[in-house]
């Protein structure tokens, strides 16, 4: 658990993961294309009922734990081997989106950089550490399974006087709104398949900032950024 501080940060600022600082579609289609390889079209479909199946149960994406039932349905396939090490072994830095370290560089000199995302506890700080966010936010990473329920603890972590949160779901940014009030600012990188949703958008109300692309973070002014408390 993260070291707390009983002197709080001016600001934190807070970033997902997933389509946030790291392009998780192209993940996606990347594991999609190799289980069609590996395993052909009625089987990669069976896995990804699994998984979407798993994902509405636990409330996040968990591939380890869809492969795990995957294999159970299975048992004699041994291709699954060569699935687990795909995604074990992917090159995560690669699917970093272009300006996501410089975003993190730009407001670091303001504030501490926490990454703060949704996950199971093996895959998800796996994705975190190869794509390099780990080192570069210097360990400062919580994963829980809904975040936006466990703001009280994130606070106990990272004590501030203001929070800036980024993140592509407008559902996240909306709920920690409700509970944080003028104590947080919400940034909203339109990026990725909920980002660009119009039933995710019509549903809740617009961030305090809006960008296009995660990269315009490196060049935005932060004490503007700040006033923008809506």
């Amino acid at each position: 658990m993260p070291a707390t501080t009983s002197t709080p940060h001016d600001v934190v600022f807070l970033f997902d993961c997933d389509n946030t600082l790291l392009d998780n579609d192209h993940v996606l289609a990347d594991l999609r294309a190799h289980m069609m390889r590996e395993f052909g079209a009625e089987n990669s479909a069976r896995y990804w009922e699994i998984f979407e199946n798993l994902r509405a149960e636990l409330g996040y994406a968990d591939y380890l734990g869809a492969l795990q039932r995957y294999r159970s349905e299975r048992p004699r396939d041994t291709r699954l081997l060569l699935m687990s090490s795909f995604l074990i072994e992917y090159p995560f830095a690669n699917r970093l989106y272009p300006g996501a370290l410089d975003a993190l560089d730009h407001v670091g000199k303001r504030g501490p950089t926490v990454i703060l995302s949704d996950g199971d506890v093996v895959f998800q700080p796996r994705k975190i550490a190869r794509s390099g966010l780990w080192d570069e936010v210097e360990g400062r990473v919580l994963i829980y399974i809904h975040k936006e329920l466990m703001l009280d603890q994130v606070m106990e972590c990272y004590p501030a006087r203001h929070y800036v949160m980024v993140d592509d779901k407008l559902r996240i940014l909306t709920a920690m709104k409700k509970a944080w009030g003028a104590k947080l600012t919400t940034v909203f990188p339109r990026q990725g398949h909920y980002a660009l949703d119009p039933k995710e958008i019509a549903s809740n109300p617009p961030a305090d900032v809006t960008v296009e692309r995660i990269g315009e973070l490196a060049e935005i002014d932060l004490e503007s950024l700040l006033a923008e408390k809506g």
